[in-house]
Formats: structure tokens, C-alpha cells, sequence
């Protein structure tokens, strides 16, 4: 559905993207990550036909980007779109009115965008006076009013509380079923593994790896990772590498990499005579890849 191809873009001298290039097969969702400054915002604004790039292509359904393709994307920004002042029925009208809907149509397709978002009931209130939540899902609305066959969401849940997070999680994964063609943009990487098929990760302008989280998770060479509280950190980090276990720092948290599963009590009998204050096994998490990835900044 969506393939770019050796992507870059300059201003001036500054390098903002270097031969990027990621397909995004029909009914996929795929998530863009990286760090602010990546270049996620320029692939968009490439992508929306907002700015050229000084090398590569973009094809959406197999058609270069132009005026033809821009019916074929929506796209809901991180910022509101909505008219405060406008209900919500009046400001998908409007939004179907740009893109030529007219009529029963225009109507017909109000209607069935409210329904999707599940703001039906809330049709005639004005979008002032909306909750949080509410108003990203009538952002979403308002991607979806012209039937495009991509929607881009970008940092869709931000600022949002768990419950409107995860109405907006399960409307995404409505989309996808109904084979909608979805990228997605977030610094929640809870949100990205939970829903994307695929995941891009982008720093200071390069594409670093590319993948499902099966090809993700082989950065980590290991089976689990034990977190570890102490007061003997050095100690336990000379245990730890004549374990052959690789530590690593998570915030302040330190953490050891398993190569094979061990239970709790295995490993406070490999740690003896080490004061420990708390210990715990943990899956690897994207959080984890993502650290690796980005910190070593080098394509995978």
C-alpha cells in the first residue's frame, strides 16, 4: 500500500533523512518510532505531499505522490484539527465538503464516521466541550470522512488517560479489521507492541532496523532479563560477567541479560553472599530493543 524508497531530505547542510525506505503492506499497521528530531514528522509531511524530497520516491496503492494521491490519505495530527465552535456533526460536514462529499453521501458518510468513533450520541455537542479522549477519536473521524486508503495517526494517545487510551487502541484495531492501512507514530512503545504488525525505528534521520518484533527481539541475545536492586552493584556486576550474563543500565534500574531461563530461586543462589534488595525476571519488552537500538544508533 505504501512504499518509500530511498528517501532523503536537506535543509541546507543539515542531513534530516538519509536513503530511508519502508513498505507497509495493505491492511497493516506500522509503527514509526524514534526519538523527537528522528525525521518521523518530515516523512509524514513527504508522504502528505506537504514537501519534496531531494531524493527518492513515495507510492501509495502503486501510484507516485501527487494531487491524485492525496484523497487517498487521512491523517490525524498529534494537534486538533476540530473547530471548538462547530458540533461534531458540523465539523465532519465541513471536512467531507473539502473533499468534494455532497448531499445523501455526504450525510450518509457524517454518520457512518460518528458511528466508528463511537460518538454518535454526541453528534449535535459542540467539540469545546468534548473530553480529551473524545475529541482524538473525532480527529480520527475526520482522517476516515473521505475514505482514504491509508490513515496516519500521529502520537494519537498522547496526554490521554489509560481509559481513553485504550478506547482509542481498540478503535485502531477496528480499522485494521476492516483493512484500513494505518501508520503510526508514538513514543509509547507499550502502544507500538500492542499494535503494530511491523515496527520502523528512526534516528537523526536513518532507518535503524525494520521488522516484526520476533526480528526486533534477536538484538537482545537472551531469553529473559533479571532486574536486580543492591547495594553491592559492583559485586554483582563481576557475578554477573563471570555468568556470562551482559549487564545493562534501565534508568537507574540494573539488569542483567539471561541467555537461558532461570527461576528466582537460581538466581539469588548464583548472586550468594551479594546483599540483594529486590530481584525480578521480565520479558523483553520493545522498551528494551529500543534502548539497545537507539544507543548504538547503527542500522540492524
Amino acid at each position: 500500500m505504501l512504499t518509500v524508497q530511498n528517501l532523503s531530505k536537506y535543509y541546507g547542510d543539515r542531513s534530516i533523512l538519509q536513503d530511508v525506505s519502508l513498505h507497509i503492506p495493505q491492511g497493516e499497521i506500522y509503527g514509526l518510532l524514534g526519538p523527537n528530531g528522528a525525521g518521523k514528522t518530515t516523512i509524514i509531511n513527504i508522504i502528505c505531499n506537504l514537501i519534496q524530497p531531494d531524493r527518492g520516491t513515495v507510492k501509495i496503492d502503486g501510484e507516485l505522490i501527487g494531487d491524485a494521491t492525496k484523497s487517498l490519505i487521512g491523517i490525524a495530527p498529534q494537534d486538533n484539527l476540530l473547530y471548538k465552535g462547530l458540533t461534531c456533526w458540523e465539523n465532519l460536514e465541513f471536512f467531507a465538503t473539502l473533499y468534494g462529499l455532497r448531499g445523501e453521501a455526504r450525510t450518509k458518510q457524517v454518520r457512518s464516521c460518528l458511528e466508528a468513533v463511537n460518538l454518535v450520541d454526541r453528534s449535535h455537542s459542540l467539540v469545546g466541550v468534548l473530553s480529551g479522549g473524545m475529541v482524538r477519536r473525532m480527529n480520527m473521524a475526520i482522517a476516515l470522512v473521505h475514505h482514504p486508503k491509508l490513515v496516519i495517526l500521529d502520537e494519537p494517545t498522547t496526554g490521554l488517560d489509560i481509559e481513553a487510551r485504550y478506547e482509542i487502541w481498540e478503535l485502531i484495531g477496528q480499522l485494521r479489521a476492516q483493512g484500513t492501512t494505518l501508520l503510526l507514530t508514538t513514543h509509547m512503545l507499550e502502544e507500538a507492541e500492542r499494535l503494530c504488525q511491523t515496527i520502523g525505528i528512526l534516528k537523526n534521520g536513518h532507518l535503524l532496523v525494520e521488522g516484526d518484533l520476533a526480528k526486533l527481539r534477536q538484538v537482545i541475545p537472551a531469553e529473559e532479563i533479571v532486574f536486580m536492586r543492591t547495594t553491592a552493584e559492583k559485586n554483582a556486576i563481576d557475578r554477573a560477567r563471570e555468568l556470562g550474563f551482559t549487564e545493562r543500565h534501565y534508568g537507574n534500574d540494573l539488569a542483567f541479560w539471561l541467555p537461558e531461563h532461570k527461576t528466582l530461586v537460581e538466581l539469588v543462589n548464583l548472586f550468594d553472599g551479594i546483599s540483594i534488595d529486590s530481584i525480578s525476571i521480565q520479558p523483553i519488552r520493545l522498551e528494551h530493543i529500543y534502548i539497545e537500538i537507539t544507543q548504538a544508533a547503527q542500522p540492524v
